[in-house]
């Protein structure tokens, strides 16, 4: 899994969950934000992911996506 180059706002890490399980990029954001509103800190997982998960190499095409 690698952070999104393409799909970034921040730091691409909602991007690069929606590579990974085949969604749209806004969907992944909106379910994001939506998980924060529960009490928890949501904001460091997300901290964590973007420090341990890797950007993307330049070229990179994602996963594919065989129907």
């Amino acid at each position: 899994m690698y952070r999104s180059r393409e799909h970034r706002i921040i730091a691409g890490v909602c991007g690069g969950l929606a590579d990974k399980m085949g969604l749209p990029p806004t969907l992944v954001r909106i379910l994001w934000l939506l998980l924060s509103l529960i009490p928890g800190p949501l904001w460091v997982v997300y901290v964590v992911m973007w420090i341990l998960i890797p950007e993307a190499p330049k070229g990179y095409a994602g996963p594919s996506r065989a129907t």
